[in-house]
C-alpha cells in the first residue's frame, strides 16, 4: 500500500505570475513560493539594496480584531504595549505561550480605536488565527482575511515607484500606515517590511493582487525579488525568522527581543505582567545572569558559509551553541549567521567555532544588524 501523498501545495494569487516571470517555484509554509527568478538570488538582494524589489509575501496571515476591548483583549496575549498604541502606527509583537515561549512573531495596526490589523507568519497561521480564537473570541471579533493577498515592496527606490502611483504615500515615515487607490485597486499600505530597507507592505483584495503586481512591476526601478533573496536579506538586517531562530522553545529575552517589551509591561509598569509566561519572562529581564542562553550575531573570519544547525564550539572544545540561520550575505560581503550560544561566549567580540564538516571554522560574535538599516522616519 502506498504512503498517504502529502496535501497539495495551496497557491498565492500571483501563482500564474511567477510562472510566466519564470520564476523557479519551491514549497514554503504549505504553499507554492517563487524562491528565485532568472536572475537569480545575489542579482535580486543587490537589486533590492539598490533599487527597488516586489516580493509576494500572500502566504502570510491576516486577520482583523474588531470590538471596544479589542486592545486589551490582545495585550493580554503579549508583553507589548497595545492599549497605547495610537491610531496610524503599527508595532511588533510577540505571541507568546504558557512557558514564555514564542508561538509566532507578528505585526498589528491600530486601524481605529476599536480595530487592529494583525499579520502573521504564513507556518503559522492556522495555529495563531486558532491561538487567538480561543484566548479572546469572547472579547472581540476576530476575522480572518484570507480573500486578501500582501505584497511587500522594498529597497531605497520604493518610494519613488510607489509614490508615482499613490500620491501622498512617501509622507508615511516607518511603522505607520494608511488606505491609498493604487491602479484602482483598494489598498491598505504600511511603511515597513522584512529586509532592513525603507520598503511598504500592501494588503489588497486577492482579486486585484494580479493587477497591483503588473502595474508595480511595471515601474523602472522595480522587478520580482523571490524567498531566496528575501531570506539573504533579512539575515543581513538581523531579523529573525520564525520556525529558525525563535520558536516556542525560546523566550523574548533569550531571543535578544527585549527591546520589543515596553516599560508599561515590564515589572514596576502601569500594566506590568499578565501575559502567557509572564513571571518567566519577567524574571528574565529582572535577571539578566539567570539567562542561559543568547541570540548573537556571528561572523566567519574564513570565507566558509556556516549554515543552521552548524554546532559551535568554544576555542577549548566544548559544545556552547549552535546556529540557527547562517550564509554568505551578499552585501556584507562575508559569511554571517545568527546562533544561540551559552550566555559567558554572548559578549560582542567573543571568538568561537562553528563546526563544518568537522572543520573548525572561526568565528566572532558581532553587534546585528550586519548592514545598517535604513528606515525612513522622517
Amino acid at each position: 500500500m502506498s504512503a498517504p501523498s502529502a496535501a497539495p501545495l495551496l497557491t498565492t494569487p500571483l501563482n500564474a505570475l511567477h510562472i510566466e516571470l519564470g520564476a523557479r517555484m519551491v514549497p514554503f509554509a504549505g504553499y507554492s513560493m517563487p524562491v528565485q527568478y532568472p536572475a537569480g538570488l545575489m542579482a535580486e538582494h543587490l537589486h533590492t539594496r539598490q533599487a527597488a524589489g516586489l516580493f509576494d509575501v500572500s502566504h502570510m496571515g491576516q486577520l482583523r480584531l474588531v470590538g471596544p476591548d479589542a486592545a486589551a483583549a490582545f495585550e493580554s496575549l503579549m508583553p507589548v504595549d497595545v492599549i497605547d498604541l495610537p491610531v496610524g502606527k503599527q508595532r511588533y509583537g510577540l505571541l507568546l505561550n504558557d512557558e514564555g515561549g514564542i508561538i509566532d512573531d507578528l505585526m498589528f495596526f491600530r486601524v481605529a480605536q476599536e480595530e487592529l490589523f494583525v499579520i502573521v507568519n504564513g507556518a503559522c497561521k492556522v495555529g495563531d488565527i486558532a491561538h487567538i480564537q480561543a484566548r479572546i473570541g469572547q472579547r472581540c471579533q476576530v476575522i480572518p482575511l484570507p480573500d486578501h493577498a500582501l505584497l511587500a515592496l522594498q529597497g531605497p527606490q520604493a518610494a519613488t515607484a510607489l509614490a508615482r502611483l499613490a500620491p501622498g504615500v512617501e509622507k508615511l515615515v516607518f511603522m505607520t500606515g494608511g488606505n491609498f487607490q493604487i491602479a484602482g485597486c483598494d489598498c491598505f499600505v504600511t511603511r515597513s517590511g522584512y529586509t532592513g530597507e525603507d520598503g511598504f507592505e500592501i494588503s489588497v483584495p486577492a482579486a486585484q493582487a494580479e493587477a497591483l503586481a503588473r502595474t508595480l512591476l511595471a515601474q523602472p526601478e522595480v522587478k520580482p525579488i523571490g524567498l531566496g533573496a528575501r531570506n539573504s536579506l533579512r539575515l543581513e538586517a538581523g531579523l529573525c525568522l520564525y520556525g529558525n531562530d525563535i520558536d516556542t522553545t525560546t523566550t523574548p529575552v533569550e531571543a535578544a527581543l527585549n527591546w520589543a517589551m515596553q516599560k508599561v509591561r515590564r515589572t514596576g509598569g502601569a500594566r506590568a505582567g499578565g501575559f502567557p509566561g509572564a513571571d518567566k519572562v519577567l524574571a528574565q529581564l529582572d535577571n539578566p545572569a539567570s539567562v542561559a542562553r543568547k541570540r548573537v550575531g556571528l561572523v566567519a573570519l574564513e570565507r566558509v558559509p556556516v549554515r543552521e544547525h552548524t554546532e559551535l564550539q568554544s576555542e577549548g572544545g566544548q559544545k556552547i551553541g549552535e546556529v540557527t540561520s547562517g550564509l554568505l550575505g551578499p552585501s556584507f560581503d562575508k559569511p554571517i549567521a545568527l546562533a544561540y550560544v551559552d550566555a559567558q561566549h554572548a559578549a560582542i567580540g567573543t571568538r568561537v567555532n562553528a563546526i563544518v564538516r568537522g572543520k573548525a571554522v572561526p568565528m566572532e560574535v558581532c553587534a546585528t544588524p550586519f548592514v545598517p538599516t535604513r528606515y525612513y522616519r522622517g
